[in-house]
């Protein structure tokens, strides 16, 4: 990668001015327009970047995010057809399943976005094992799963692991921590693209990052998530909201904060 591309690489990813999107035309311009260390170029505005959640403590999102549930409101999230959650807030704050409730999502829609989220598997999972062991997921678009599931100790298939692209891609390593643990999720989703005609431009990429450590590296998605079938893509709209499964069993979440990103073209 030249000196441009790395610069027009970072910037298309990481800039963000008063929370409009930089375009790549605008940040190819701004690189030739100033001189290398050119004091009087403007800087990246400043963002409090909260913190991380630790087993006692939820966190906090960056100041610039867009918070979806904070242990208290779930105003920013709704049922599929619009009637609010069923779902429940333990007394430690954390946003439970509830049997027979159905899966929920985020009012607003996304595209390129930066995704962050906690989660655990209950002591009521403890005796379960393989996919009934605290199965849920977070569905990109509403169709690109991230699986979440307690695999601390406990095998299933490859594709169906915590961390996994469901039903196609393994996560790299296995970082899962056991039952009643929280634990993260920091996902970079870049949005697949398709022409005028719904014809695919560009696929689906993702980075996920398991408790800090990586295990989808710019993954390639192949499409949306299928059970025990070869999938392909479906053109859809540009930013769909994020959904989270009610798969029958009990998975609680917390700390749930989006960022969106700057269009690369």
């Amino acid at each position: 990668m030249n000196q441009l591309g790395y610069y027009v690489f970072a910037a298309s990813t990481a800039l963000m001015l008063g929370g409009v999107a930089i375009s790549l035309a605008d940040i190819r311009e701004q690189y030739l327009r100033w001189e290398v260390h050119d004091e009087e170029r403007p800087l990246p505005p400043v963002v409090d970047p909260g913190h991380p959640g630790t087993q006692d403590d939820a966190g906090k999102a960056p100041s610039d995010a867009i918070v979806l549930f904070d242990g208290e409101s779930t105003d920013a999230l709704v049922k599929a057809n619009g009637e609010p959650i069923g779902w429940r807030i333990t007394e430690d704050g954390a946003l439970s399943t509830v049997p027979r409730t159905g899966n929920i999502q985020s009012k607003q829609s996304f595209g390129d976005i930066q995704l962050h989220v906690e989660w655990r598997t209950p002591p009521s999972q403890a005796q379960r094992g393989g996919q009934g062991r605290g199965n849920s997921g977070i569905f990109l678009m509403g169709k690109y799963e991230i699986q979440v599931l307690d695999n601390k100790d406990n095998d299933t298939y490859a594709d169906g692991m915590a961390g996994s692209i469901y039903g196609q891609r393994p996560p790299m390593v296995n970082p899962g921590r056991g039952i009643n643990q929280w634990q993260t999720y920091d996902i970079i989703w870049r949005a697949p693209r398709f022409d005028d005609r719904g014809n695919l431009v560009e696929p689906a990429y993702v980075t996920v990052l398991h408790n800090g450590v990586l295990v989808q590296n710019h993954t390639e998605v192949l499409g949306p998530s299928r059970h025990k079938a070869r999938t392909q893509y479906t053109a859809h709209q540009a930013k769909l909201p994020i959904v989270f499964q009610n798969h029958g069993e009990e998975a609680h979440y917390r700390n749930i904060w989006v960022r969106e990103l700057p269009p690369e073209d």
